[in-house]
């Protein structure tokens, strides 16, 4: 593989990138696509491929070496999910929660000893990670959090529920927020933390009943006096909204990343039925409606990847990122539904049954428009960039 050929393939990627694509490409293609299907239909954890993708360090992607990780950039660890994405969903957010959301803040707010803590088993894949936001009043408004850390000597004692949390049961650690202080709204008196399973007084509550990603475990976190030491505060006591939209920002690029995956998986799908399938004495590829959807799911995966590719590359190079994120993560979630929607237009009768896996990456494809930030939400960001840089066209200022 030449630097041409790199070119050729994205002028954002390297050539160590189309290695990284050709191998997790591969591996999904052998280890992970099997089960994709039982895994939505019996909504089972992918517990039996979770250490295959620890062995090949795809839990550590974008982390350095000293703490376990590959030492590889952000733009390799948005190809693992994509690629990872194009065939099973479940899989793919699983990784993305783990990487992005589970270890990233304490990568990057944590202290030198807690990163040495507790990033190794994380980045090695020893344990899953997990990230808690949500609460039931606290969904796009997170600055609504109600759960509390109240210091108690030399601990924290915890208290309240967080809904929605990815990877739930199966995480090691678990980072959250909660309130220190003040009055619900006040985003300067929200905490960041790090629990561990098994710690006295964490609980787990409902495995929630998904319309799509149905093998991820989503859960109900609940806080009943829990108790952690004073040492698991991560950063500076109120800063955790700052982390956590921090976090959020880079966790788009994962998301856009797997909705463009799921996108490229409706493709394939489309693509390959439309080769085959024969009516009327001809081929769907050579009837024009087909043709031209077709056409059109293969030029907007194409726009989606470049977004998504850019965000990470901006990232990487220690760039703007953080619009072009939201802006990457709005057009390939919606790319990947209208993908997911006309490959099952083209499959037919077929498309809406789960013969063919059309049906189930529409559903999969759903939650991408609304976790870490509702298209909504990413509009808003745009709309704000726009104000505030006025003629400028670009979204990397």
């Amino acid at each position: 593989m030449t630097a041409t050929d790199a070119a050729a393939a994205s002028p954002f990627l390297a050539d160590e990138h189309l290695e990284v694509r050709r191998m997790v490409r591969d591996f999904a293609l052998e280890e992970v696509a099997p089960h994709a299907t039982a895994l939505d239909e019996e909504k089972r954890f992918p517990s039996e491929v979770v250490p295959k993708l620890a062995e090949l360090g795809l839990l550590g992607v974008p982390w350095p070496e000293e703490v376990g990780g590959a030492g590889m950039d952000y733009l390799a660890y948005a190809i693992v999910i994509e690629e990872l994405s194009r065939v099973c969903g479940t899989t793919g957010i699983t990784v993305a929660a783990h990487t992005s959301l589970g270890t990233g803040p304490i990568q990057n707010f944590g202290t030198r000893e807690q990163r040495q803590r507790w990033v190794p088993p994380l980045a090695t894949g020893q344990q899953l990670g997990a990230f808690a936001l949500t609460e039931p009043g606290a969904g796009s408004d997170a600055k609504a959090t109600r759960v509390t850390a109240r210091r108690d000597g030399d601990s924290w004692v915890i208290d309240g529920t967080k809904i929605y949390c990815t990877n739930g049961t199966h995480a090691g650690t678990i980072v959250f927020t909660a309130r220190t202080g003040g009055e619900v709204g006040d985003t300067s008196q929200i905490s960041a933390f790090v629990v561990e399973k098994g710690t006295p007084g964490l609980g787990y509550g409902v495995l929630e009943d998904k319309l799509g990603l149905r093998g991820s475990d989503t859960r109900e976190i609940v806080f009943d006096g829990c108790r952690i030491p004073l040492a698991n505060k991560l950063g500076e006591e109120g800063a955790g909204f700052k982390q956590f939209m921090k976090t959020l920002e880079a966790g788009r690029i994962s998301i856009g990343a797997m909705a463009l995956g799921l996108a490229q998986g409706a493709l394939d799908t489309a693509l390959a039925y439309a080769r085959e399938r024969r009516q009327f004495g001809k081929r769907l590829i050579d009837m024009q409606p087909i043709a031209h959807k077709l056409a059109n799911m293969a030029m907007e995966v194409h726009n989606a990847r470049n977004l998504v590719y850019e965000s990470a590359w901006r990232k990487d190079r220690g760039m703007a990122f953080a619009t072009v994120g939201s802006a990457a993560k709005l057009y390939a979630s919606e790319v990947a539904m209208r993908a997911a929607h006309d490959a099952i237009q083209i499959l037919g009768g077929v498309g809406y049954t789960r013969e063919y896996p059309a049906e189930r990456i529409l559903r999969d494809a759903k939650l991408c428009e609304i976790g870490e930030g509702t298209s909504e939400i990413q509009r808003l960001i745009l709309a704000r960039h726009l104000d505030r840089v006025g003629d400028d066209l670009t979204l990397g200022s």
